[in-house]
């Protein structure tokens, strides 16, 4: 197997996490914003388990471990998420972010 630095991996998880939060804060259609958060949270995944590979100790094992939760978390989140976006799309036709200002007040 052959060895990554870990400055690397970092770079690649700050990359991803940049392109994620930009497409989030850019976007407006519902279903990008979505992406662009699943996005940043598989960087910080990749972070963690950079991290836990580069201090390979007793207590790294929780740097393998809180990617596990992140993604389940993510998953569920996703499904409510994505099932929120539909039942509103259904009712205005849209899905535009701008269009759903309303629901704020």
């Amino acid at each position: 197997m052959s060895h990554v630095d870990p400055v690397h991996v970092q770079i690649l998880a700050a990359i991803l996490f940049a392109i994620g939060l930009a497409v989030a804060a850019s976007r407006r259609n519902l279903f990008f914003l979505l992406m662009g958060v699943e996005l940043m949270l598989n960087a910080v995944n990749l972070s963690f388990i950079g991290f836990a590979r580069t201090h390979a100790a007793a207590g790294a094992i929780s740097g393998h471990l809180s990617p596990l939760f992140v993604i389940a978390i993510a998953a569920a989140g996703a499904c409510v998420g994505l099932a929120m976006v539909l039942c509103i799309v259904r009712n205005r036709d849209s899905i535009d972010g701008d269009a759903y200002a309303v629901l704020k007040e």
